[in-house]
């Protein structure tokens, strides 16, 4: 086992909860060019059953520690060519945790501009430098004036030249500057304060005008409004430390007397005592706290990163309504409702366009051709798109299905997030390159209604709208994130061979958009897929990109029955082993979940496939090909309930949780506003994280608390006491609360717009309509 893999194994291990070995085995096999939804799913024996979620983790800090061994590897060869390298310094150099400590060590040694201190060695200086720093006794002002020359004209310029050499070296002292690190992440605040003159146009962003809190604790989604709002020069941001310490020296300056010996006492003493004031002030203070906001910003990108993904998942593995024909209805008002029927594999079947609203008002004639379209086609379901116009076109429908005879379509309110996006996408014009683009959102619609994964994954999950300030995080970390988030809910699914579309196979583990193009070529050009052993016949798809993709193909009714479960054909072997025990056909023993339990897995375990994967084996001839999914329900909008300006507190409504953030769930209900549950609101006990509560997709009854017409805020609540403001206040808890001057004393709201006079569930309000 290679040295660097060991090491790193060892340090990721004790993140992810793990074994070095466990660690270890999973590093060779990600090296090797195995997937992560492969190494979960089929190489359990190996790493000692490491999960999805894990096996992540471990990438992304396996890259990161990469990243940081190959700027070690610079240092010290910079280092060693300028003949400054010592055991003592490579020893520092090889223990650095982090990629910061890692740089304050390299400081001193980092080629650099010409700097004031550099001028002023070579003015001669250094020796007074050095003098001063040794004889504490004597008087600096009197060493000076040793080293007055042509360029250096006084006691003061001496004394400067000899403060900019000292601070430079204050400043380069990693082991001080850690530990101010240190001491600023523990007590440092964020101040934000509103520019003069732009009260007005950024009044968005009232709730900084006049606020700060400690650093360690700003929630992401107050970091990226407060870094959003720095970025339309509307608030101005600073980092604090000790600004209500009435002391004469600093804590901060005196962290740096005291690493530099600096007494209190003799003249060399007081004067370096200034310099350590200066340093703090000029350099120090300010390289830190960039050093702090930066680490806010990817603090909170990551918070941010890490929600986006979650909500992406929920949504990616939502409840698929199945293979039925189904009705997609993109509405709108001037531009007319968008019409598609697709049958159940979704095939499209026909188009159409109606106008119902202004300016032609043609309900009659929208509703007979709907009537129509849906008799000629058998349509049992009707996704209606849950943008402009929506609860209009519901209505329209809801008449029209009422005038009709049993059995009748169940319409559905789907959120078209993404829909334009991948209307005008070359996914959708390769599609549909003779449909206009406006009707291949009623086709998306449709879609992601009978399979929400197979259709979401044409769009760019950062266009699917379930992120918290999406565009104000690193682009390249989210659409990385993002993308192993779809590959994973692909794969836990599984994709059915002969039906999936091109986008949906190159989400499949080992696969990408080359092989997927390439497998439907062959698929269109030779028909069906008879076996998954008929894969390594497809053009370019050589034995390892069929190793790690075989599993999660289904072929439902091949010759190989065990071609429509998840069980790997590497494993063949060992299934119909288990079944020739059964003494059956292992179409017979599929689903007799009794004849399976009553099996010993020890027995059919050997040396290249353990228990892990037995019980796998098992478990999927119990239920061959089952989908992880849930199953399908819909939302039931409240009659007569269409417009915010219908709603009233106390009312008891039905919705669909479209998006979970940091301060809680939003909710559509049905009017054409999402209401925000808070996550003080979400339930009877205290709720730390809302995704403990609800994810997107969930069906959930609500109860209105606040209404705000205005404004277009929407407040809800899911307690059984119906969210009485003055006890949610009581929870005081992150979305809602000002800063402090110190831990534990609340800051006084001077501002008149605090959110502290909001309370939390009006503070939070407001930061879901500025995050919208």
């Amino acid at each position: 086992m290679k040295t660097d893999i060991k090491r790193i194994a060892a340090i990721i291990s004790a993140e992810i909860n793990a074994r070095p070995d466990q660690a270890a085995a999973a590093i060779t096999l990600l090296d090797d060019g195995a997937t992560v939804p492969f190494v979960a799913r089929y190489r359990k024996e190996a790493t000692g059953g490491l999960d999805d979620t894990q096996l992540r983790t471990l990438s992304e800090r396996l890259a990161y520690l990469r990243e940081m061994d190959a700027r070690r590897d610079t240092i010290l060869s910079s280092i060693r060519e300028q003949g400054k390298l010592t055991p003592e310094l490579e020893g520092k150099i090889a223990g650095a945790a982090t990629k910061a400590e890692l740089e304050d060590i390299y400081l001193p040694y980092k080629p650099k501009r010409r700097t004031k201190a550099e001028i002023a060695r070579e003015r001669g200086l250094g020796p007074l430098a050095e003098a001063i720093l040794s004889d504490r006794a004597a008087v600096p002002a009197d060493l000076a004036a040793a080293y007055l020359t042509d360029e250096v004209a006084d006691v003061k310029a001496a004394l400067e030249g000899a403060r900019d050499i000292i601070a430079e070296q204050f400043s380069e002292n990693a082991d001080l500057v850690g530990r101010l690190r240190s001491y600023m992440h523990e007590r440092a605040v964020l101040r934000s304060r509103v520019v003069d003159g732009k009260q007005e146009e950024g009044a968005k962003f009232s709730d900084y005008f006049d606020h700060f809190e400690r650093w360690s604790g700003v929630p992401s989604h107050r970091a990226l409004a407060m870094l959003r709002g720095r970025n339309e020069e509307v608030l101005s941001l600073d980092i604090e430390v000790d600004a209500d310490d009435t002391s004469p020296v600093r804590p901060t300056v005196r962290m740096i007397c005291d690493a530099c010996a600096i007494g209190r006492t003799l003249p060399g003493d007081l004067w370096l005592a200034e310099v350590a004031g200066w340093t703090w002030r000029v350099k120090l203070s300010l390289h830190l706290s960039l050093d702090l906001m930066r680490d806010l910003r990817e603090r909170a990108e990551e918070a941010a990163i890490h929600v986006f993904g979650r909500n992406l998942k929920d949504l990616l593995l939502a409840a698929p309504a199945g293979s039925r024909p189904t009705m997609g209805l993109d509405p709108g008002i001037r531009t007319g409702v968008k019409v598609a029927v697709v049958d159940g594999t979704g095939k499209l079947l026909a188009t159409s366009t109606v106008y119902p609203f202004q300016p032609r008002n043609d309900l009659r004639g929208a509703q007979a051709e709907l009537s129509s379209l849906i008799r000629r086609h058998g349509v049992e379901l009707i996704a209606i798109g849950n943008g402009t116009a929506s609860r209009e076109t519901e209505r329209l429908v809801a008449d029209m299905l009422s005038d009709m005879q049993a059995p009748k379509p169940t319409k559905v309110i789907v959120s078209e997030a993404g829909a334009s996006v991948y209307s005008a996408s070359s996914t959708a014009a390769a599609e549909f390159p003779d449909l206009d683009v406006s009707l291949r959102g009623a086709v998306s619609i449709a879609r992601r209604l009978q399979d929400p994964l197979a259709e979401l994954v044409k769009i760019e999950p950062k266009s699917i709208g379930v992120g918290q300030y999406q565009h104000d995080v690193d682009q390249f970390r989210l659409a990385k994130a993002l993308d192993a988030v779809v590959e994973d809910a692909v794969n836990a699914v599984g994709v059915d061979l002969n039906t999936a579309s091109a986008p949906l196979l190159a989400r499949v583990s080992g696969l990408g958009s080359s092989l997927a193009e390439a497998i439907v070529v062959h698929r269109n050009a030779n028909g069906p897929f008879a076996t998954r052993q008929d894969l390594l016949k497809v053009s370019r798809l050589g034995p390892r990109a069929f190793e790690q993709c075989a599993g999660f193909l289904r072929i439902p009714d091949g010759t190989e029955p065990l071609d429509a479960s998840a069980v790997h054909p590497e494993a063949y072997a060992v299934a119909k082993k288990i079944v020739s025990a059964c003494g059956r056909d292992v179409r017979a023993l599929m689903g007799d979940s009794a004849a399976l339990k009553a099996l010993d897995p020890r027995v059919f375990a050997d040396e290249r496939f353990g228990l892990p994967t037995v019980r796998d084996i098992i478990s999927e001839l119990e239920k061959p090909g089952r989908d992880p999914r849930p199953s399908f329900r819909t939302a039931t909008f409240a009659e007569g309930v269409d417009d915010i300006k219908d709603l009233k507190p106390g009312m008891l409504l039905e919705g669909t949780v479209t998006n979970v953030a940091a301060f809680g769930a939003f909710v559509d209900i049905g009017v054409h506003q999402d209401g925000l549950v808070h996550v003080s609101q979400l339930a009877d006990r205290f709720v730390k994280d809302a995704h403990e509560v609800v994810k997107a997709g969930d069906v959930v009854k609500v109860r209105v608390v606040e209404v705000d017409v205005k404004r277009k805020r929407i407040g809800l609540s899911m307690r059984r006491d119906g969210g009485a403001p003055q006890q949610e206040r009581r929870q005081n808890d992150d979305a809602g609360r000002r800063g402090s001057h110190s831990p534990g004393k609340p800051k006084p709201d001077r501002s008149g717009q605090g959110t502290a006079r909001q309370g939390a569930f009006g503070a939070a309000l407001a930061e879901a309509m500025r995050r919208k």
